[in-house]
């Protein structure tokens, strides 16, 4: 990557007119190609038998390993929320790990591709939300604990999205930066050293990433059982039963 270009969308390949065509969108759709073929490849000859292949066999301990993180933060089915959180920590995952081999630019170093990720969270959150305890339910939360608290949980639904771009973007970028540089100044030892220890980063945040995700949706759903948990409480403490 050029130090002089701080993220892959001030890469240019093509230009005519108002369109162009720049490293982020190019890697964007190259990642999304290796997860379908990749996918593809891995679930066309899929075994119910012990006797599986070792790809098939890290595609399950990946998804159960999902399904384990989810049921951790929510008290839902874990597969209601297993499509948009594993695919979310799957093409940040793969997006920055495929930034160690030499010519490829993470599209996660860009802060357009971060604020999308972001933005389908911010969307994912009133849409679980909602499913669960209809719109009346949902929108009745942002005026907890009283009406005046409206505008301070507003913003702070903007702020914790504005925060996943921005923490996603700046780790990735700094991270590709850095070994840039030390590739122009060292570029033997160190540069080895930093992109393992970015490809680590990499693996952190999309794990962070989705985390995160997940809690926000959690949020958005918890109340309803929190509530029917209460009621049962009282029940059983009238001698009744929940």
């Amino acid at each position: 990557m050029d130090i002089n270009k701080i993220t892959p969308d001030q890469v240019i390949y093509f230009h005519w007119n108002m369109l162009h065509l720049n490293a982020t969108i190019l890697y964007t759709w190259a990642t999304i190609l290796i997860m379908v073929i990749g996918a593809w490849l891995i679930t066309r000859r899929m075994s119910g038998d012990v006797s599986m292949s070792r790809w098939q066999n890290l595609m399950e301990i990946l998804v159960q390993g999902i399904i384990k993180e989810i049921d951790h933060v929510s008290p839902d089915d874990p597969r209601r929320f297993l499509p948009f959180i594993g695919t979310l920590f799957l093409f940040i995952l793969v997006s920055n790990i495929f930034s160690v081999v030499p010519g490829y630019l993470a599209p996660t170093a860009s802060l357009s591709t971060t604020a999308a990720l972001a933005a389908c969270v911010f969307v994912s959150v009133p849409y679980f939300g909602i499913r669960k305890k209809g719109l009346k339910g949902y929108l009745k939360q942002y005026i907890q604990p009283t009406v005046f608290m409206l505008p301070f949980n507003i913003m702070g639904e903007l702020s914790r999205t504005l925060a996943l771009a921005v923490r996603l973007f700046g780790n990735i970028m700094s991270g590709m930066k850095i070994v840039a540089i030390l590739m122009a100044l060292v570029p033997l030892f160190f540069p080895v050293v930093m992109q393992a220890l970015g490809l680590l980063t990499g693996v952190i945040q999309a794990y962070i990433f989705a985390v995160l995700a997940m809690v926000y949706i959690a949020s958005a759903t918890r109340a309803q059982h929190e509530k029917q948990a209460e009621n049962q409480n009282q029940q059983i403490a009238k001698g009744e039963s929940p």
